[in-house]
């Protein structure tokens, strides 16, 4: 009886070592964990304006397309500052042909006035110059006449004398009548040309102030002129001025259509629609609400492609590396076994990445077993009823061998 229980608890205890073995076979090469969840991309709606809602076309779970309106903004305020920037963009339009059609206006005229100036200083150094001569000339004339009034005063003189002289000379008829007329003719013939040439004299002084009014014209003339060629030298200047002007035009222009395409923006903001495929989750916008530029309004998460993250124990990765195969077991769906494979270890452990790091230079350090994400991604085809939802309970199991 005592040898058939010994051979009992034999048999048990070498199937005991042979399950223990089996079970150790079974699972060497293997990394499960517990604690991992399915993840996806959350796609946070929010406005980029502000306005009142008008409509909500979707409710909370639904399926959207990428591009479907998910609210409507009252857009009317925004279609007025539209239409404001379009006016403000043609006037500004128009100010600047304006400017550049001033532009060569303003050039040829003030290089046509240049011309103009300098063929009139020109012209009044002519003037000048003519009056000079004109002057010169009356006083060469004056000249004249005065030396040929003295010659002629000289002979009437002469001939006076003879008269005289002639005169006593007939008395005692010495002389005859006819001599003494002969004299007396040539004295009053002295006397008349003395008498022109005084005249010649006053008609050349005469001259000489006419000549001088006209130079102190020709000279008032080329002040005129050369102050007028002064002006004309402004023009340059004002032209480039001109030129600045236009230029200023055109950059506002540019500023009047950057404006019109913000409105336009702004516009266009007023329809917020699905950047992607995916559900709709977290609304929290009504029909005439108020809502403000930045404000959230729901989520989108798109369902093709979620993956799973498990929070690993640092010592299960000795042998984790990315590319290995892993089954994963959802909790929610009794079980049900999915493949995948490992696409990459995070750079940091969990507790780095909290918002309160543990501080272990207090002197109280107590060891603890850190855990590390690793991404596993499953396979195509794996989820195609999309029944997988970020945040389920997984359990993955990583072969390493």
């Amino acid at each position: 009886m005592l040898n058939q229980r010994i051979r009992i608890a034999v048999a048990v205890v070498v199937i005991l070592i042979l399950g223990l073995g089996v079970w150790l076979w079974t699972t060497r090469g293997r990394e499960a964990t517990d604690d991992a969840q399915v993840d996806a991309h959350v796609t946070p709606i929010a406005a980029r304006v502000g306005g009142t809602v008008r409509q909500v076309p979707v409710a909370d779970n639904q399926q959207v397309e990428a591009g479907a309106l998910l609210v409507d903004i009252d857009p009317r305020d925004y279609q007025v500052a539209v239409d404001k920037a379009r006016a403000e963009l043609a006037d500004a339009q128009a100010a600047a042909v304006a400017a550049q059609n001033n532009v060569p206006i303003a050039s040829t005229q003030s290089s046509s006035n240049i011309t103009t100036a300098r063929g009139g200083v020109a012209q009044a150094a002519g003037a000048i110059a003519g009056a000079e001569k004109e002057v010169d000339a009356a006083r060469a004339r004056l000249v004249t006449a005065q030396a040929r009034l003295r010659e002629v005063e000289a002979n009437a003189t002469k001939a006076a004398k003879d008269v005289e002289r002639f005169r006593s000379l007939l008395a005692k008829d010495e002389v005859s009548q006819q001599q003494f007329d002969a004299a007396v003719a040539a004295s009053d013939a002295q006397a008349a040309a003395a008498d022109s040439a005084r005249s010649q004299i006053a008609e050349a002084t005469s001259g000489i102030r006419v000549a001088e009014s006209r130079l102190m014209q020709a000279q008032a003339g080329a002040e005129q002129a050369q102050g007028e060629f002064q002006n004309t030298q402004a023009g340059p200047q004002q032209v480039t001025a001109m030129k600045a002007r236009a230029d200023a035009a055109l950059a506002h222009v540019e500023q009047a259509r950057a404006t019109l395409a913000q409105a336009e923006l702004n516009l266009q903001y007023t329809s917020v629609k699905a950047p992607v495929r995916g559900i709709v989750s977290r609304k929290s916008v009504e029909p005439g609400q108020i809502i403000q530029a930045g404000q959230p309004l729901m989520a989108v998460i798109p369902l093709e492609n979620v993956w799973i993250t498990a929070n690993y124990k640092e010592t299960q990765l000795t042998y984790v590396h990315p590319g290995q195969t892993a089954t994963v077991k959802v909790d929610a769906y009794g079980g049900r076994e999915l493949t995948g494979r490992v696409e990459s270890i995070a750079a940091a452990t969990g507790a780095r990445f909290s918002m309160l790091p543990p501080e272990n230079a207090t002197g109280n350090y107590v060891k603890v077993v850190q855990r590390v994400p690793v991404k596993i991604v499953l396979d195509a085809g794996q989820d195609a009823e999309r029944l997988l939802r970020p945040g389920m309970s997984v359990v993955p199991t990583i072969y390493t061998r």
